[in-house]
Formats: C-alpha cells, structure tokens, sequence
C-alpha cells in the first residue's frame, strides 16, 4: 500500500556528537579521507549500506550506538580532530589570501560561477557527465585554494537518470525522486526564519517562484535554485524535474531560471549573509548566458541608484563577466527558435524594461552561414562577455574556427578565444594509497609546490609502487564484480547461473578502462572494428588483457543505445565475458575505484571534437598510463614517454575507412607496444620499463593536471583582469559611459577609415637577412582621431596564394597628421629571416579598456 504523505525526520545526536552533523553538513567529508574514516567508525555496515553518505547513516544509525559512541573517548578524541581541522580549513588563510588575490584589491571579492550542473559527489547527484564533473572539481579546487567562489545551479527533483540494461543489453532509464531533507544541503531562510524565495515574471502565467538550497563545498557556498514549491503551478514545479529533460521551451525555462534566478538568488544570499556580491560573473558554458540579461535589467530599470542606458550597461555587464565554452560541435550549443525568445522576453516576461530586439540582437546568428531564425545561447555568451576561453589549446583552435563569423574581419588566430586546459581535483580523484606513497617520502600534498609532490615518486622503491598498483587493480576487480551481478540480477538471470562471475576480471591481467558519456564521436564501439582480433587480444595465453568499460547515452540518443547494447552483447559472449564487462550506471561512486585501478586509460574519440576530455588525467594522477588519440588535453601534453599516442586518420573522409584505419593502429600499439612492456617483469615480478613511465606519468602530468593549477589560471588570466576592468568602470559608471560612447562612435566612424597608401624603402630590389624595412602608411581616419586606433604592420611567410602566414604584428608610430582627417605612420622592421616575406597595414580601433583590438570586430585594410 502507499503512503498518502512522506517525510523525513532528521535525527537528534548526542551533545558530544554534535561535531558529527558539522562534519556531515559540510561536504569536504567528499574528498578527505580522515572525515570518511570518522563515519565509517560510527557503523561501517551501514557506512557501506548507505553509499558512503553520512546523512542517510546518521538518519540510520539506531540510538544505542549514538550513545554508546558518545561515552567512547578514543571516538570523541577523532570527532574532535577531524572537527577541528575543517574549521582550520574553513578560516585559515590559504593560496589566494597568501598570494595577495583577496588583501591587496587586485583580485575580485567574489566569483558567482554558473553552471547547469555540479558533480560534487555521488550522493548529491546533481550531475550528468564531464561539464558537471569539471564544475564541481572547480568549486572543490577553489576552496582548497580560498579563492571567494560562490557556485550557482539548479536543483533537479530527479536529478539525472539511473542506467540500468535490459535483457537484449537496451540501456533503461529510471528517475528516483530526491528528497532534499535527505541531501546533504539546507534551505536558505531570511533572518525571520521563513525561506528565502526569488521570483521571475513569464509571460504564461504568475511569477515563476523558487528556493534556495546551499550546499558548502569546502569553503564555497553552492546555491540550488528549486521550483517544487507551493504557489507554482504544475508546469513551473517541472521546471526543475530532471537535468536536461523536456522539450525546447522546458530547457528555455530551465536556463531563464539558472541565469536570471541565478542573479537574484546570489543577490539574496548577499543580503541574508552579508557575503560579498560577485565582483565576476563566470559562464559555464552557455546554459547560463541569460545571467547578463538581469544584470543589464538591474542596472537599466534600477530600484536604488542610477538608471543607465542598455549600451552603458552592456559594457558594465561585459567587463565583469567571463565566457566558457565547452563543446567543439555546433550540435552540442543551445539554440532556440527566436520567437520562443521574443515571447518569453517581452515586456511581461523575465526582465521587463530589456528591449525585446536588443536581446534578440544578441544572440541572432548574424553572419555568413548563420540562421537568423534561432537564437544561439553560445553566440550571446561571447557578445556578453569580454572575456572568452576554451578548455584545451587545440579547443580554444578549434572554438576560434567555430565562431570565426562573430569577427569575419580577423584571421581565426586573432579571434579574442583564448584557452584555459582543464584539470581535475586530486583528492576527489586519486587513491588514499598513492597519496601515501608520496607522504612516505615526506612530500607535502597540501603545499603549493606540486612539482616536488609528484616528483617523490622518484624516492619510492619500483616494488612499492607495483604492490600498491596490484591493490587498487583487486579494489576494482572486487567492485567490477559486484555491480555485475546486480546488473545480470536486474536483467534477468538467477543467481545460479552467476557462477561465473566470481572469476570475472584478474587483478593480475592488464586492466583497460574506458569510460565516458556515449554520443557517436566518442566512439564506444571502435575497439570492435575487428571482433575477432579483439578476442586474441583479451585471451591471449601470455599477455592477456581486459577491459572495463562504463557510459551513459542520453535517453533521446538511440544511436548511442544501440552502441552501448553491441558492445554489452559482445561482452555476454560466454567466451570473453570474464576478460570485458560494461558496468552500467557509471557515477562518481564507480569512477572513484576504476581510476586507480586501470593501467591504461582508453580514448579514442575522432578528432578534433573532444574539447578536454578528463577521465585520463583522473587516470594518470592514479599512476595510469594513456592510450588516447591526440585530441583534447592529450594532444597538448603527450610526450612520447606517459602514455601511447593512436594515430588519427584526419582527412579520411570515408568514416568507415577511417575507423578501420584508427582500430588497426589502435590493436597494433596494445599487441606490440602496451601488453609488452607490462608483462615484462624483472626477478622481483615488477614490470620495471612500464614502472619508469609510471613514474614519469606522475612527474610530468602531475603538476598539470590540477584543477587548483586550473583555478589559479582562471584568477590570473581572467577573474583578476576582470573584476580590474569591471572596477574601472563601475566605481561610479562614468568609464562605461565614457566606453559606450566610445564604442558608439568608433562604429558609425569606421567606415570613414581606410588606408590610403602605403610606401616602403631601405630594402632595394634584393633584400638580405639584417635588412632595415623603412614603411610609411596614409591613414585617413574620417572622424575618429589617432588616439582612437591602432596603426599596425602586420608582416610574415607568404604562400603561393599571397597569404600571410605566422605573421607578426608590429605598431606604427602617428609621424604626422594633414587636413582632413588624415595621418602618417611610420616604422621599421628587420628582415630577420630568408624566404618568402609579405606584409599588409591595417587599422584597428584601439582603447585601454579593450582585451582584444579584435573585440568590435571591425578593421581597415588597403
């Protein structure tokens, strides 16, 4: 029978327990193990039980045991150690602090970071794949570093989908509901001790409402945004029902809610905490890009203070705001029909008093190839914020050919993209016993020096390293195991015939992972281009191999279920099914074992459409060694001696052909390569070629893969030069005004700009190496003045077409200026290498509070 009401009643814990309900409040128990070992000692049954939460352990953990803990004072001594180190990490000052990022003015006083989804930890399942997985690791690598991040989401009631297979090897969905009072966060409340809620006008109906969870992630606050609440009709309690579910005008509502609910829910937490307002507003990809929407309704139909125009307050939104992207396919960016837009941004919609045309300029696909009849969530991210960055340097390549059209007037490399590479957070990732190894030698893992860190591998005897490796491969293979019978149980078969399963996978054979969402060009199924070779491979008599391999498709995606289901029906095969496994449901909890436990680390997407990729660097801070076509941050940091590279058959376009040719090179390099090495053992039974390039693993990628390394870039490179950028304009408004009408004037100015003529001399008719080239440029400005452009010689290699190749750009210096509106430039460059030399000047606007000269989009050529 069913219930006819449900709720949840919290536990009450002991006075001297107290300290157990602070650790489990805060969830940096996620990735600190001396936290995990103080719940797995209240009742390590149900510790295991419950999935490692120690909110459903508390709320299960019968009285006597409390009791019996709270007399116990060898407990109580942990409780108050573990206790008393979070509140050091919470109050202490860390990077950011020491560094001078939050004392001397020159970094923000907080960060508000936008994203549609937060993978913090297993059970808080808020998350889907690699964007929620690099949000979270970005939330957790700012708090270690103290830098003032304050996290900003939504709530799904399902959270994403369970994956569970059928019979056939169907992938099946089921959404769980979630109740938040079983959820490791807590509802913000106004200083009356009612909920905090904001509100959003649309145009079908009342306000749209919402609460406010927050999760504390370390020392960052993570706010959730949560339409199941009285007042809401059913269609706005929907709104967050499940991560990317619903039809286009559901995701629109979702996305209306995370940018412009967003605002308003960090605008409430300001004022009910007294924390800082963002200084910097950070778009994780462009699901959140309507966040500068409300900030320009803010400014321009202000309450309090003055009411500055759309063009005044673009500026000031777009100096404080940055721009991730993060797919490298135009399919993967939202884009929703116009009209969608205009209705739900009319004058009764979201932000009422925004001029309906100008939102829609904004993100209008207006340039050659363009379809100006959708509104692109990526195009209105970059027009909103000044400063834009891919994940990778071959991303932020690809991200500058993508969006070219924004600024047709510049070649891609002059696209203001730049590229901050991913990383991931160490602690969540790594395995307590390869920290330990480090520790061993008396390396610090808290301190700053990650480069010696990693390096004390060097000082860690081969065997050492090999024995704890054999560990975490039998870690895996014991939990491999598990979740193969409950997914053989789920799909229909008794346990008697599950015999089998109990010799699945060898902690001694070499272990493959591969693991990733399951859209076609990651292509999950290329490792059985030839199935036959494959089976050579995982029973081969000496050097066998096997494979473990998880994912999820999307629920809409049949394409990616029959993938998943052709490859589980190969791995059912009586024959192979205890060297491969598909483990279903793949999460945090799954990946945190299958990591440390894989030697090598399997990606073979087609290139170039992995923007980042993580999962390898997970992989080698775990001491694994990859295998992974160049793409991504793999095609950045391979270096002949940490991994394998498979060769790319870039230009085939015959997709079979090139499948066929990446498979065949893929097989070689594991026959003749990686089973190799691996079972090549010295008289102690350690595989001492493969153990170097272990080491080598950890010193070179070490450092790099960092998600603190990450933040730190993101606070040099973007979030400080913004909130400078942002504080010269905003101290009083009169630097965006002053720049909005700079801008104004420079685009109805420009196409009175042109160059006139340009002259050269000092080179004669055969120049030498060491040559002096003397050039004059006639510059007619119309009615812009000198100070408002860049005059520049832009010089380099030429190809057979006249094309100017690795050009370098050098300025002209005003030499003299005429009637009329015209000018001189003159300057000098050194020929400085033989061969094919060409050069060009052009004219570009230029301003002190520009990042790019490129950032208008407009430039002058002969």
């Amino acid at each position: 029978m069913r219930a006819i009401r449900r709720f949840t009643v919290r536990p009450v814990l002991p006075p001297a327990l107290a300290a157990l309900g602070d650790l489990a409040g805060n969830l940096r128990w996620s990735w600190h193990p001396e936290s995990q070992d103080v719940f797995a000692e209240v009742d390590p049954g149900l510790w295991e039980s419950t999935g490692h939460d120690p909110v459903r352990l508390l709320g299960a953990v019968g009285r006597a045991r409390l009791d019996e803990l709270a007399t116990d004072e060898g407990f109580l001594g942990r409780l108050g150690t573990a206790r008393a180190d979070l509140e050091a990490y919470l109050t202490q000052d860390r990077w950011y602090q020491r560094s001078g990022g939050g004392s001397d003015g020159s970094g923000p006083r907080a960060i508000g970071y936008f994203s549609p989804e937060f993978g913090i930890t297993a059970v808080l399942p808020q998350y889907s794949g690699g964007l929620g997985i690099l949000a979270g690791d970005h939330l957790k690598a700012a708090s270690d570093l103290g830098v003032p991040i304050i996290g900003v989401g939504l709530l799904y009631r399902h959270g994403y989908f369970k994956q569970a297979l059928s019979r056939e090897g169907w992938q099946q969905e089921t959404y769980p509901v979630l109740d938040p009072d079983e959820l490791p966060i807590s509802l913000l409340r106004e200083p009356d001790g009612s909920r905090a809620m904001i509100a959003i006008s649309l145009p079908d109906g009342p306000d749209l409402l919402a609460r406010i969870w927050v999760a504390s992630v370390g020392r960052v606050p993570l706010l959730m945004l949560d339409t199941d609440v009285e007042g809401n009709p059913d269609h706005y309690v929907d709104v967050t029902d499940r991560l990317y579910g619903g039809n286009s005008e559901h995701r629109l509502r979702q996305e209306l809610l995370l940018g412009v609910g967003g605002v308003k829910a960090l605008r409430a937490y300001a004022r009910i905490t007294g924390h800082p307002e963002p200084e910097v507003f950070h778009t994780n990809e462009g699901h959140a890009g309507f966040l500068g929407l409300e900030r320009i309704r803010e400014l321009t139909v202000a309450e309090d203070g003055p009411r500055l125009d759309f063009d005044t307050a673009l500026e000031v939104s777009r100096a404080s705001t940055v721009f991730t992207t993060h797919t490298p396919v135009p399919a993967g960016i939202d884009r929703f029909p116009a009209n969608l837009i205009e209705q739900y941004f009319s004058d009764a919609g979201a932000t009422p008093g925004v001029p309906v045309e100008r939102i829609l300029s904004l993100g209008r696909e207006d340039y050659d190839g363009g379809d100006a009849s959708v509104f692109n969530m990526a195009v209105m991210g970059f027009r909103l914020a000044q400063r834009a960055n891919g994940v990778s340097l071959l991303h932020g390549h690809v991200s500058r050919g993508m969006f070219n059209g924004l600024w047709p007037a510049f070649d891609e490399a002059e696209v203001p993209i730049g590229s901050i590479t991913n990383g991931v957070h160490a602690p969540t990732w790594v395995a307590r016993e390869v920290f330990d190894l480090a520790a061993g030698q008396g390396a610090d893992p808290d301190g700053d020096d990650t480069e010696a860190f990693w390096a004390a591998v060097d000082r860690v005897p081969g065997r050492d390293v090999w024995t704890v490796k054999r560990q975490l491969r039998e870690r895996l293979v014991l939990d491999a195991r598990r979740r193969l019978l409950r997914s053989w149980e789920k799909r229909g078969s008794a346990k008697a015939e599950l015999g089998w399963i109990d010799s699945a996978l060898d902690p001694d054979v070499l272990t493959i992972g591969f693991a990733r969402r399951v859209p076609s060009y990651k292509r999950l199924t290329l490792m059985l281009r030839d199935p036959e070779r494959l089976k050579r491979l995982l029973l081969h008599p000496e050097r066998p191999i096997q494979l473990v391999i998880a994912g999820k498709s999307h629920p809409a995606d049949d394409g990616g279920k029959r993938l998943i289901q052709e490859l589980v029906r190969f791995a059912d095969d009586p024959e192979v099914r205890h060297r491969i496994v598909f483990l279903p449901n793949y999460d945090i909890a799954m990946a945190q074992p299958l990591y440390p436990g894989c030697d090598v680390w399997l990606n073979n997407p087609l290139r170039p459409y992995e923007a980042c990729g993580t999962s390898g660097m997970k992989a080698a801070l775990n001491g694994g060694l990859n295998l992974s076509i160049l793409d991504g941050w793999w095609d950045e940091w391979y270096d002949g001696e940490n991994g394998w590279a498979i060769p790319s058959a870039d230009g085939v376009d015959d997709t079979d052909r090139r499948d066929d040719l990446e498979a065949d090179a893929l097989y070689d390099l594991i026959e003749h390569e990686v089973t190799p090495r691996f079972y090549d053992l010295d008289g102690e039974g350690v595989p001492t070629r493969w153990v170097e390039m272990l080491r080598h693993t950890l010193k070179s990628l070490g450092p790099k893969v960092l998600a603190t390394r990450m933040v730190r870039d993101y606070v040099r490179q973007l979030y400080a030069p913004a909130a400078v950028n942002a504080r010269r304009l905003n101290s009083d408004y009169a630097g965006a005004v002053e720049l909005a009408a700079w801008k104004k004037k420079v685009r109805a100015g420009w196409p009175g700009v042109r160059v006139e003529h340009v002259e050269s001399s000092g080179v004669g008719d055969a120049p030498e190496v060491g040559a002096t080239m003397h050039v004059r440029a006639f510059v007619a400005l119309g009615d812009l003045a000198p100070e408002d452009v860049a005059v520049q010689l832009v010089h380099g290699r030429t190809t057979s077409e006249d094309e100017l190749v690795d050009t370098v750009t050098e300025p002209l210096s005003l030499a003299e200026s005429y009637d009329a509106g015209r000018h001189r430039f003159d300057g000098d460059v050194v020929l400085d290498h033989a061969g094919g030399f060409g050069y060009t000047v052009r004219v570009v606007p230029r301003n002190a509070l520009l990042t790019s000269y490129a950032e208008l989009g407009v430039v002058a050529l002969p």
